[in-house]
């Protein structure tokens, strides 16, 4: 058997697969930055001494991680039109990527405040700190710190869980790469440069935060 590759068809279509990546890593970014204020808020109700509002936020986590983010996706797009509410598609996959994320982002968190030493808080009322102010200048940034490798893996997986757009139709990079496939027929050299660009931008998303971590390490010390 022989293959002829052929790349030139695909490297003719190179402006909507950087268009497609663009689309993605902004899917991620903004989801990211929404599912990690949700995380936050429901890490912070684990700890809540009401343990209705507690419970309320393990119920959140156990039922987000335990539904797949396609269902998600496709319950947001398809069915919450038949109860009224109607998204674009690209508003309704950032509802979905961003619920999807803070609940894995909250149990990042809750870890990252488990971490905190109680003696660094006992420190800080010894010394008449506020709450907020221990909460504030004591346990966010210990938290962050800590929580900073878990959160580069969230975002990494983040960003090639945005290929599951491509099933509503946004035009990230897979849908791209589908188009593509369906007007050249050069199914293995479509889907070989899709997923070099994957790579590629995984890799360079882990250095850019390896970088800031090591950064903040040292600031640390």
């Amino acid at each position: 058997m022989s293959y002829h590759f052929n790349f030139a068809p695909i490297l003719a279509q190179w402006p909507l697969l950087l268009s497609g990546i663009g689309l993605g890593l902004l899917l991620a970014l903004v989801s990211i930055a929404i599912g990690s204020l949700l995380g936050l808020v429901v890490a912070f109700a684990t700890r809540a001494p009401s343990r209705w509002l507690a419970s309320l936020a393990f119920a959140w986590i156990s039922v987000l991680r335990n539904l797949p983010i396609l269902v998600i996706v496709l319950f947001l797009f398809f069915g919450m039109p038949q109860l009224g509410l109607s998204l674009d598609k690209i508003s309704s996959f950032i509802v979905a990527l961003s619920l999807y994320t803070s609940a894995y982002m909250a149990e990042v968190f809750r870890a990252g405040l488990l971490s905190v030493p109680p003696g660094l808080i006992e420190a800080g009322q010894a010394i008449g700190l506020t709450r907020s102010r221990i909460q504030r200048d004591i346990v966010l940034p210990i938290m962050f710190r800590n929580a900073l490798p878990a959160f580069g893996n969230n975002f990494v997986s983040l960003f090639k869980d945005t290929s599951l757009a491509a099933t509503i139709a946004v035009p990230e990079l897979t849908y791209y790469a589908r188009k593509i496939n369906s007007e050249t027929f050069r199914v293995i050299e479509v889907w070989l440069v899709a997923s070099l660009l994957y790579i590629v931008c995984c890799y360079a998303i882990t250095l850019i935060l390896r970088a800031l971590e090591k950064r903040l390490v040292l600031e640390a010390n």
